[in-house]
């Protein structure tokens, strides 16, 4: 999308109002005013309506053609001042995501500025000394003698230092502001301000830092490092992907890439895909590049964040590291982009548009002229599957940095502990090896995976799965409340089955759904540990700003013996005294109903796994499961991504999923029950009929998951195809049609290659 600056008697301008009826540009003249002061992507103050209701806008072009009569033009009114100005790169990258996505122009440009308002700096006041120490002495004894104390406390502490803060000199030396404007009058001090950034940095963070210098790299680190940065110097910006085991030093490689583009005058974004990960990276990033790298995520106020993106475009920080939103950071000279955990599903946005900062990346380093590097212990299968294709490099770390071995892994069958007589969620040995670690003052971490807590039903006996016949995906359990009566649904094609009281496989009566929490666990590890000192780390543990920090310091700090969590525990965190790792409940996500529910339960085993034996203490892990034959618990225990990735891409090709084909989820909404059937009905009839020579496949339409929120009724269906310009053709049809019919405007959202069943 090409655009023009600081030129043009018209602006083209998309209006601030999220619905695909406006979603085009509207022409306004410039009025002579402020001619001039306008540029691309201004948000301006504009007449719009027939009431010509005042709204606002982005300019996203200007010209000197007008589209339309002039007499009938509007005027923009002004600029909205304060407010950011998105860049032409920034409106181009939103174009390509509304393309993409199928989202409004106005969604997609809100979602690449990361801040829309400047927000004021803050202001923070010195007291300077106008007199030399000896002289402040002096004045301090003049003022004991007059009985003057506090007037003589600070002078005596100016004597000293000669320039205080502000605040310290309130409140610590508890000095009252008059006392200051005395000594101000009476020429011996002075009170200085002046603007300064607010630092998002968490204290313990900046109380840590200490300039550690490079670490040592080993061999096949130095040989990723110097193959990347070889291509870069020549001109090459690719995309790699490094697939390391656990602890393999990616970190100290991301460190080294980083390092050289900052030489070369460029800048570096970091993502993470947990806010939980942000203490630990930040810490080691800050004690290798000080104040010259920062952060961004959803939990710094409005103040911190606008002050992070003004550093970023005045080129005082190099790097920014955060969760996905971090990725629209405006930096000018951006030369290198790093995912770390590329395979997480947070990196994929929820709401419209609903992009994957993976191929958004891809493109914003296209424009810019930087690289893409992606990082995983456990790849997700598409970005294996092109490397594997040589669409990108691949580089593997096979060993340890520290040289220590990958822990030694038992799996549990819980349907043996239940025919033994153990009803209990812990497996004899796992209860054995935490008491042998409470012995030994070692660490353990317990993992609760509850992906898919209100999914499946198995049979605890023998290990049936109820699954769909159509698309071998789990069947969720659905209960009415009123009817008492529960019934087996799909969630893909709508098939559905009344439930089951007794396994149709071996008759047992223990068929059912999984019922345990993290609060349960630590209850019954008090229970049966009374001595043992038990942290606890979920949604609900972690609600404040800082209590990510505060339970992940505590736990370093060796003030607990036990760390109880779901998935943020097991995703990144380095703790040398952990020696043992639980992991409760792994078929929970195993038989979700999705269709990577093996993918995704593979990569929390193998990440799970990989918190054992950090340190020099050797490493053990128990997973615990009713189904140990499984190609995802057996590829997990023995830490074999290839093997695992064979089987599951063999999976995929069989059952044209992701990567072997692409797919759309396409979500309708309604007020009404029979209008939302009505309209997915008409969609899906629409992609059939209009694409019968592209031959898409279209799995339902069917009612979502969760069939109505908020009074408001939810309906799927599934469109897959091996080309994604095919379903990207299907998405405009179906967009063109829903403008035509004039429905809702959020009736119909677009989720290409979903992470999550509907």
């Amino acid at each position: 999308m090409e655009t023009k600056l600081m030129t043009g008697r018209f602006a083209n301008i998309i209006v601030d109002i999220s619905h695909e009826k406006v979603d085009r540009t509207f022409q306004y003249k410039i009025p002579d005013a402020l001619q001039g002061k306008i540029e691309v992507g201004m948000a301006v103050t504009i007449p719009f309506g027939m009431g010509n209701k005042r709204i606002r806008g982005y300019v996203m072009e200007l010209t000197d053609k007008a589209e339309y009569e002039i007499e009938k033009l509007k005027n923009i009114e002004a600029v909205i001042e304060g407010a950011v100005t998105a860049k032409s790169d920034a409106v181009r990258l939103a174009w390509w995501m509304k393309n993409n996505y199928g989202a409004t122009m106005i969604s997609a440009l809100k979602t690449v500025l990361p801040v829309k308002q400047k927000m004021k700096q803050v202001v923070k006041r010195t007291l300077r000394c106008l007199v030399d120490a000896d002289t402040a002495v002096m004045h301090a004894r003049e003022f004991e003698a007059k009985h003057q104390t506090a007037k003589a406390r600070l002078m005596r502490e100016l004597g000293i230092q000669p320039v205080l803060p502000y605040t310290l000199v309130t409140g610590k030396l508890n000095i009252a502001p008059q006392t200051i404007q005395s000594l101000v009058k009476a020429g011996l001090v002075k009170v200085e301000a002046f603007d300064t950034y607010r630092n998002p940095m968490p204290a313990a963070v900046l109380q840590g830092w200490q300039n550690q210098g490079k670490k040592e790299l080993s061999p096949n680190q130095r040989a990723i490092v110097e193959a990347v940065t070889g291509e870069y110097e020549n001109g090459i910006r690719g995309t790699y992907l490094i697939h390391g085991v656990t602890g393999s030093g990616k970190t100290e490689v991301y460190m080294a890439l980083i390092e050289h583009v900052i030489r070369m005058g460029k800048q570096a974004v970091m993502l993470i895909p947990e806010i939980a990960l942000t203490y630990q990276t930040l810490l080691r990033f800050y004690q290798r590049f000080g104040e010259r790298v920062s952060v961004m995520n959803s939990r710094l106020s409005a103040g911190e964040r606008s002050d992070q993106c003004e550093r970023a475009r005045r080129g005082e920080i190099d790097i920014i590291i955060g969760p996905r939103s971090a990725l629209f950071t405006p930096f000018e000279r951006l030369g290198l982009v790093i995912i770390d955990e590329e395979h997480e599903s947070s990196y994929k946005s929820e709401t419209m548009p609903k992009y994957h900062a993976r191929e958004v990346a891809g493109e914003l380093c296209r424009m810019k002229g930087a690289s893409l590097v992606l990082g995983s212990a456990t790849p997700s299968v598409e970005t294996y599957d092109k490397a594997k294709r040589g669409e990108i490099t691949l580089f593997t770390l096979k060993e340890r940095l520290a040289g220590g071995a990958l822990p030694h892994v038992y799996v549990e069958d819980l349907r043996v502990e239940l025919k033994e007589g153990n009803r209990s969620i812990f497996s004899r040995r796992l209860s054995a090896l935490i008491a042998d670690r409470l012995k030994k003052g070692e660490q353990t971490m317990l993992f609760l995976n509850r992906r898919g807590y209100a999914g499946f039903v198995s049979c605890r006996a023998c290990g049936h799965v109820m699954k769909c016949p159509h698309c071998d995906v789990s069947l969720s359990e659905h209960t009415d409340q009123y009817r008492k009566t529960s019934r087996l649904v799909c969630h893909y094609c709508g098939y559905e089955t009344p439930n089951v009281t007794l396994c149709p496989k071996c008759g047992s009566k223990y068929i059912l759904g999984f019922r345990a929490g993290t609060q349960q666990i630590e209850e019954l590890l008090h229970k049966e540990f009374p001595s043992a000192r038990v942290l606890r780390m979920d949604a609900d543990t972690t609600r404040t700003k800082d209590s990510y920090e505060k339970l992940l310091s505590a736990f370093a700090n060796e003030e607990a013996d036990i760390l109880v969590g779901t998935q943020m525990i097991v995703k990144g965190h380095d703790f040398a005294k952990v020696t043992l790792v639980g992991i409760l409940a792994a078929d929970m996500s195993l038989h979700a109903n999705d269709f990577r529910a093996g993918e995704r339960t593979f990569q929390l085993l193998t990440q799970a796994a990989g918190r054992a034996g950090r340190g020099v203490l050797a490493g053990e892990v128990v997973i615990q499961t009713y189904q140990p034959e499984h190609y995802t618990i057996v590829h997990a225990a023995a830490q074999d991504y290839e093997g695992f990735f064979d089987e599951e891409i063999s999976y995929r090709e069989l059952m044209s999923y992701p990567p072997a084909a692409h797919m759309m989820a396409v979500l309708v909404t309604a007020a009404d029950e029979l209008t939302g059937a009505e309209h997915v009905r008409e969609l899906a009839d629409c992609a059939r009929g209009r694409f019968a020579q592209e031959k898409p496949a279209v799995i339902g339409p069917s009612s979502a998951s969760v069939g109505k929120i908020n009074d408001v009724y939810r309906f799927v269906f599934y469109v897959k195809h091996r080309d994604y310009a095919v379903l990207v053709a299907v998405k405009d049809v179906l967009e063109q049609l829903v403008n035509g019919k004039q429905w809702n405007s959020d009736s119909v959202q677009f989720d290409f290659n979903p992470m999550r069943s509907y």
